[in-house]
């Protein structure tokens, strides 16, 4: 088990390296740099610069290097625990997502556990009790879950929120503790707005575990090792929970890798929507920009995020599933 985790671990720092690379690579693919998109929004405005100030602003930033010396040189800062310059906010990486991504991983976390929270029960249920009236209604409200973008349901949301309560629920915070520091009271406030972008940012993935929990229970009860626990005389509830509950859970599982990713991306065009101070705009003014170090950042995290939820998944897996610890040994 100790050489497994050991190896899983190895794997994951091995595949956050060439998600380094990829990630820098594919922000350079785009056709010009930060200084030519910084002077197109100054030509824009009227007000032009020279030949000698781009290359001024290139050496200044770095960015007149080639791309295997910019990357290395990225590399060293972040073994620095310093992940470049943020050239358009002037300011570090970190210091621009700061707070940023701290919230970005608690909405993240709170739609997970939304949609851990309502599709595994429901799953069960339907599985068991299929065709029945509430596996009808489980199933057309997951589909609906499924067909509505998160960007429409925040604007429905929004516009109940205005229409019949007279109230604003964007954002993460009420206007008193906006810029306020952090302190119980800003921490409650907090918890008090979450809900809203958990369950907006949840639903499309929770119709979607709905119907693997589903399909994946459905399957073990039509396996002969249920069918013997149920001669035995066993309960039903555990004939149900013990054995097939616990193999259906082995695709649920195995869904944190690209859950965590999905609900960070996925969030982007939400986040615009409800005001949520996230990296999902971020993310994409950087882009825009053509900003690589706080782009590639972004991104590297995402691929971080992804490689974490594998291995959590793995860790997971292998402890539900006995027959993985015995195949490991």
């Amino acid at each position: 088990m100790i050489a497994y985790m050991v190896r899983r671990i190895l794997l994951a720092l091995l595949t956050i390296w060439m998600i380094t690379i990829l990630s820098f690579i594919i922000i350079q693919l785009p056709p010009g740099d930060f200084v030519d998109t910084y002077a197109n929004t100054m030509s824009a405005g009227g007000t032009g610069i020279t030949q000698a100030e781009k290359d001024a602003l290139r050496e200044q930033y770095g960015i007149n290097q080639p791309m295997y010396v910019q990357y290395l040189k990225w590399m060293g800062l972040i073994m620095q625990g310093n992940f470049g310059m943020a050239i358009e906010w002037g300011r570090p990486v970190l210091d621009v997502i700061g707070d940023r991504l701290m919230l970005t991983i608690v909405i993240s976390l709170a739609a997970i556990v939304f949609t851990w929270a309502l599709a595994l029960p429901i799953g069960i249920y339907s599985a068991v009790k299929r065709y029945s009236f509430l596996d009808y209604l489980f199933t057309f409200v997951g589909f609906i879950g499924l067909a509505i973008p998160g960007f429409m349901l925040a604007l429905i949301v929004m516009y109940v929120g205005f229409s019949y309560f007279g109230s604003n629920i964007g954002g993460l915070f009420s206007a008193d503790y906006a810029e306020a520091p952090w302190s119980m009271e800003k921490v409650w406030d907090l918890i008090q707005h979450l809900p809203v972008p958990a369950i907006v940012l949840g639903v499309s993935g929770t119709a979607q575990m709905i119907r693997i929990m589903r399909s994946n229970l459905l399957d073990e009860l039509r396996k002969p090792y249920v069918m013997t626990a149920r001669a035995r005389g066993l309960a039903e509830s555990r004939v149900i929970m013990k054995y097939p509950v616990r193999v259906a859970l082995n695709p649920f599982i195995s869904t944190i890798g690209y859950l965590l990713p999905y609900v960070v991306s996925g969030s982007i065009i939400v986040s615009m929507v409800l005001s949520l101070p996230t990296v999902g705009p971020l993310l994409l003014k950087s882009l825009v920009a053509q900003d690589m170090f706080l782009a590639g950042t972004i991104v590297l995290l995402l691929g971080v995020l992804t490689v974490i939820g594998t291995l959590i998944s793995d860790l997971l897996l292998m402890w539900v599933d006995p027959r993985i610890r015995l195949g490991r040994q």
